[in-house]
């Protein structure tokens, strides 16, 4: 098919290897650093027992940011919506990435890092689709992606916020509630 972007998602691709890449290797630098100079603390274990919510929440969060994006790319691979197709993968690069960072700082290392992981990745993953809805806003007869780039940034934002609400639980400071 030929789209209105058929021409520049190439271009567009380039500009989000670079700005990923970027973003990736100060966050990894910022990780390893923050790591080095807490190397000293007591190993991170997340607080047990979990909050009986929070398999609601991890749950919804999965399903919604993975299932429909997943769904939109082999969608946008068949119907040769390319920009949409290369905003997706940069979006899942970039998510296994964090899921890798959070997998290597909790279980390899047992770093209090791994606390650090989603609030570096969850505000750039908004980012990332806020600037994929700019990008796919050129695919005008597609307005139900639009809905979807909204949607992920509603449920991102909503799970940053939850993040930042159990910060003192996982650093167990004192006066916090159990539940």
């Amino acid at each position: 098919m030929n789209h209105p972007d058929a021409l520049w998602p190439a271009e567009i691709g380039r500009q989000l290897l670079v700005e990923n890449s970027v973003f990736f290797l100060i966050s990894l630098v910022f990780l390893i650093w923050t790591g080095w100079a807490w190397r000293e603390v007591k190993p991170f274990e997340l607080p047990k027992p979990l909050p009986d919510w929070f398999k609601y929440w991890f749950g919804s969060v999965q399903f919604f940011g993975l299932v429909p994006p997943i769904v939109v790319l082999g969608w946008s691979l068949w119907q040769g919506y390319y920009t949409t197709l290369v905003v997706l993968l940069a979006y899942f690069v970039m998510l296994v990435l964090q899921v890798v960072a959070e997998i290597v700082s909790l279980r390899q290392f047992r770093s209090v890092v791994w606390v650090m992981v989603p609030y570096l990745y969850v505000p750039y993953r908004l980012w990332q689709l806020y600037e994929g809805l700019t990008l796919v806003q050129s695919e005008s007869d597609l307005g139900w992606i639009p809905i979807l780039f909204i949607g992920e940034i509603f449920i991102w934002g909503v799970n940053y916020l939850l993040d930042l609400a159990q910060l003192p639980k996982l650093f167990r400071w004192s006066g916090t509630s159990e539940s």
